[in-house]
């Protein structure tokens, strides 16, 4: 199993949400996060108000709003479920977010305490 982390824009959360839903993977955890790249929070990659405790200089940001998306999926579906996180963030323009993935040792449902593949479907 691998865990697929992504760090997207806000504006793609919905479309993504969608596609992995239609690909089979309804299932993930999302949350709000502020971060910046190399580029240091340009203020350009956003399309909407900055909030004036988020603007640092004529240009910059402190940090970029965010949204962090992560699900846990079997290691034959990490290529489709890369591909379609890719595919719907992918502008080509600065800001479109990073995608990482990791290796999950074991994965336990509370509720029934399956384990592994049992788990997370």
């Amino acid at each position: 199993m691998k865990e697929v982390v992504a760090i997207i824009r806000p504006n793609k959360m919905n479309r993504t949400k969608e596609v992995l839903a239609a690909l089979g993977f309804p299932a993930l955890t999302a949350c709000k996060v502020l971060g910046r790249g190399k580029q240091k929070g340009l203020a350009g990659e956003v399309s909407f108000p900055l909030q004036p405790d988020l603007v640092r200089e004529e240009g910059t940001m402190r940090y970029v709003p965010k949204r962090l998306i992560s699900l846990v999926v079997e290691d034959e579906d990490v290529p489709l479920v890369v591909g379609a996180i890719m595919k719907v963030n992918r502008t080509g323009a600065i800001g479109d977010g990073r995608i990482f993935v990791c290796p999950v040792e074991e994965a336990i449902r509370i509720r029934t305490q399956e384990r592994g593949a049992a788990a997370i479907s």
